[in-house]
């Protein structure tokens, strides 16, 4: 990490009063420990910040991590829209409002003579947070709906980039990319201990470790190189729980998750040639295992670890909302959202999530399928 990027980013975190950490969708284990573990930090430095997810709140496997209870899905009250009154000469006795056919109706009454129009401003306030630091995100469209519905606020508040990723933008006016870090945990251990090396306690090492186990899939994958695995000793000594984090990833899941693993892996097909997996689930199958949506990480995770040889996994599933939704996950070298540009795809390159309106989940499954097919075969 380069001396003067760490100086950047403290210089902008001292800058705010209210930093926002923003999770893109598609986000995996990874993102979401290290965004706990950057809260912690940015607490220490006396910030008050808020973690937002695109897909919402944080999944049941990562429920051990203090902090996870942190984690909201919405953005809310980003600015507020200020009425201004000069009381200064005609003073407030009463203050009320009503709504009719849509429209704020705000009725005051002062004690004594009147006001004028001239007395009223109107202005808009600034944004609720100063501070964007986005997690593994290659861009701003992968943070999805949070960017659609407010493209300004991304444009108009400073941002710092953190990620490992090959693909990102460089969009941030900071970007913390570093390439041969096996995951977002890995850089931000190495920024925090560039910026002050006594900031980093248990918690936030467990935080930033638990993003590295599982990402790496507990040091396996082919990107981990003996930096990673110093890095992860160096959490480990500053009091990093690494029995507690595989324990929680890797060797525990609740019942509901087993049923519905189960139900998954019972219509589970396959195309070899395509290196190629995918499965689908009803409302039925989740109300039959008692289980939700949240639960499908858990479910992600058992099929990546039974189908070793397999590159491109894929879930199709009936939503509550009687839509039909699809999380495909990939490994290297293909791109999920390259794969699934069509379909107006929302994540990151190694897992997407797509929505399919009015259609069933067989209709789903061969237009999906067979564009995958397709796409595979160029």
């Amino acid at each position: 990490m380069a001396l003067k990027d760490s100086q950047q980013v403290l210089e902008a975190i001292k800058r705010s009063n209210r930093p926002l950490i923003c999770i893109p969708s598609g986000s995996q284990a990874d993102h979401y420990a290290t965004a706990i573990g950057l809260s912690k930090v940015l607490k220490k430095l006396e910030k008050d910040p808020v973690i937002v997810a695109a897909d919402g709140t944080t999944p049941k496997n990562l429920h051990f991590i203090d902090g996870h209870k942190n984690i909201t899905s919405n953005l809310e009250n980003l600015r507020r829209f200020v009425i201004e009154l000069d009381a200064s000469k005609v003073k407030v006795d009463e203050l009320s409002y009503e709504i009719k056919d849509n429209k704020l109706e705000i009725h005051l009454a002062p004690k004594k003579g009147f006001w004028n129009d001239s007395d009223v401003k109107t202005r808009t306030s600034k944004y609720k947070y100063d501070l964007i630091i986005c997690i593994g995100s290659p861009d701003f469209e992968s943070c999805a709906e949070l960017y659609n519905e407010n493209p300004d606020f991304f444009y108009r508040t400073p941002v710092i980039n953190i990620d490992h990723s090959p693909e990102n933008e460089h969009y941030g006016e900071i970007n913390v990319v570093d390439l041969t870090a096996s995951a977002c945990g890995e850089v931000c251990h190495d920024l925090i201990e560039s910026i002050e090396e006594g900031l980093m306690d248990d918690e936030i090492a467990t935080a930033f470790l638990t993003g590295m186990i599982a990402k790496t899939k507990s040091f396996k994958t082919k990107n981990v190189t003996p930096k990673t695995l110093h890095t992860a000793s160096k959490l480990i000594a500053k009091g990093a729980k690494r029995d507690h984090i595989v324990e929680n990833l890797y060797r525990t899941r609740s019942i509901q998750t087993l049923r519905l693993w189960g139900r998954a892996l019972a219509r589970l097909k396959a195309d070899e040639n395509k290196k190629m997996v995918w499965t689908m689930l009803s409302q039925q199958d989740f109300m039959n295992a008692g289980a939700h949506k949240e639960d499908l990480p858990d479910v992600i995770g058992e099929l990546i670890a039974s189908s070793p040889h397999a590159k491109i996994i894929v879930i199709m599933y009936e939503g509550s909302d009687k839509n039909v939704h699809a999380i495909v996950h990939t490994e290297r070298p293909y791109d999920a959202i390259a794969l699934c540009a069509p379909f107006k795809a929302s994540g990151v390159r190694e897992q997407v999530r797509l929505n399919f309106t009015k259609k069933n989940i067989v209709e789903v499954e061969k237009i999906l399928i067979d564009h995958l097919k397709k796409e595979l075969t160029k």
